[in-house]
């Protein structure tokens, strides 16, 4: 749009968004003036500021040769296919409940998407991390995944691998199938085959037949969750949806099951702007859902404070049209007496450190009451030097007397606490590969005896000493800089 334009185009917006409910104007307004617009609100600015920032609205930093092209014949070819269906959301009264403890947890688990997060899509339990995994081995881990039965994949930009998974095992796994993969599978040990052959039995999950007919149907039995990293958030809402836009693109999957925020290292003003992105890109469907990683209780209510801000409009419409002073009464009171529910647009998980050593109830009381599932993050240097020593002993005897893994007993610990969870793996020994076909939902269930029963769950559950992320070494959303000491813990930023 030429400078002339932005400008009579931005003045009209501003008298029309007066003149309109927010609702009409969000459903007929250009995408970018809708950015500038919500980013306003959230900042609380006056009337005489909004147009000056409509006025002065910066040219992007991203590249406008995104493909969107691409992008629509990619999201027309998968509109039509069947999807994946369970029972919805637990609505008891205004508790979503998302997080079902069970000793037998079906392969998947509704969560809430879609426009106005108004209907759920299905996110395979138990997943693939491509955290910490090189970009040599990226195509191999997620290959092998794919055979296993693994239809989650957990990637970010942080990672670097996005490149060559598109490129490699994802394209050939959606143009052809399984079929296509076979070039990964050559050489391989007969008894790693068998051993995600029969994981794939075991996942429980629809499979579409190999061929280039299937391609839409593969895709959408496909769950990708892409993470934003610290450095992508702004204070743009256009350039936050401009980076998802290209990311999409350059992934060749129409669109992205889930995008989130890595973690909340940043602050107010760059969270906010970013979790209204998500929420516009979430309502124009090009991504389904909405997730966020390793924010605490007070990072997940500033996101909730910042969808209410965002929703003062249609608020103090309905006081006003219900008789109450919209004057003397704060925004918090107001939406309390309409019966102001924002839970719809609230994340639809959030994946945080989560271990029997540190079970962060807080944070999974705080997602249960209002409708967020909890994900766990890839275990990472538990039995390091600086590990939790007798607890990691207790872990590691009772995996071998039920006969797994450690990593095995982990999965099944999360998946029976109600869970998402996404374990990640090597490929260069032949021991990493297993562990991709015994930590998937299939090599975690292969037995009954790996059931953990109601004494060995309370065995686990007392493990739980609080062990921070300061004392793991990890470095998932955040660097050596942000870590001030032992028990520093990305949860307590905000």
């Amino acid at each position: 749009m030429k400078p002339a334009g932005f400008i009579t185009a931005g003045a009209s917006l501003f008298v029309f968004l007066f003149a309109c409910s927010v609702g009409d104007a969000l459903s007929l307004c250009d995408d970018a003036h809708i950015s500038r617009r919500d980013a306003i609100k959230v900042a609380g600015t006056t009337a005489t500021t909004a147009v000056n920032l409509l006025l002065s609205e910066p040219a992007s930093s991203i590249d406008d040769s995104i493909d969107m092209e691409r992008i629509n014949a990619a999201r027309t070819s998968i509109s039509s296919e069947p999807k994946m269906s369970i029972p919805g959301l637990n609505v008891v009264g205004k508790e979503r409940s998302t997080i079902k403890p069970s000793i037998s947890q079906t392969p998947l688990l509704a969560i809430k998407a879609g426009r106005e997060g108004k209907s759920t899509i299905n996110i395979p339990r138990v997943g693939f991390s491509l955290f910490k995994t090189s970009y040599e081995e990226a195509g191999k881990c997620v290959a092998l995944a794919l055979r296993g039965g693994v239809r989650h994949f957990d990637i970010g930009t942080s990672y670097g691998t996005n490149g060559e998974i598109a490129q490699q095992p994802l394209k050939l796994y959606l143009d052809n199938g399984l079929v296509g993969l076979k070039s990964y599978f050559i050489g391989e040990d007969d008894e790693l085959l068998k051993a995600l052959d029969e994981a794939a039995a075991l996942s429980k999950l629809q499979s579409a037949p190999d061929g280039s007919v299937g391609r839409g149907a593969r895709r959408s039995q496909l769950f990708v969750s892409h993470k934003l990293s610290n450095k992508e958030q702004s204070t743009s809402i256009l350039d936050v949806k401009r980076r998802v836009k290209q990311t999409i693109s350059d992934l060749n999957l129409g669109y992205l099951d889930m995008v989130s925020m890595h973690s909340s290292l940043t602050d107010k003003e760059r969270r906010s702007a970013t979790y209204l992105a998500l929420l516009e890109l979430r309502d124009g469907g090009f991504i389904k859902s909405i997730g966020v990683c390793n924010f605490g209780v007070k990072a997940l209510e500033e996101l909730s404070d910042t969808v209410k801000t965002r929703d003062m409009d249609g608020i103090v419409d309905s006081a006003s049209k219900l008789g109450y002073d919209v004057n003397s009464n704060k925004l918090d009171d107001l939406a309390s007496l309409v019966g102001y529910d924002n839970s719809k647009d609230l994340p639809a998980v959030n994946q945080i450190e989560l271990s029997p050593f540190n079970m962060h109830k807080d944070i999974v009381h705080w997602c249960d009451k209002h409708g967020v599932a909890v994900g766990c993050s890839a275990w990472s240097k538990l039995s390091g030097a600086d590990g939790p020593a007798d607890g990691w002993a207790t872990l590691s005897e009772l995996a071998t007397k039920k006969g797994m893994t450690k990593a095995q007993l982990l999965v099944r610990w999360s998946l029976q606490k109600g869970y998402v969870c996404v374990p990640r793996s090597g490929s260069k020994s032949t021991a990493q590969k297993l562990a991709i076909a015994e930590n998937s939902y299939g090599g975690a269930n292969r037995l009954q005896s790996f059931a953990i029963d109601d004494e060995e769950m309370r065995t686990l559950d007392a493990l739980d000493v609080g062990y921070r992320a300061g004392r793991l070494g990890r470095k998932d959303g955040w660097d050596d800089n942000d870590v001030t000491g032992p028990e520093w813990d990305p949860t307590d930023f905000v």
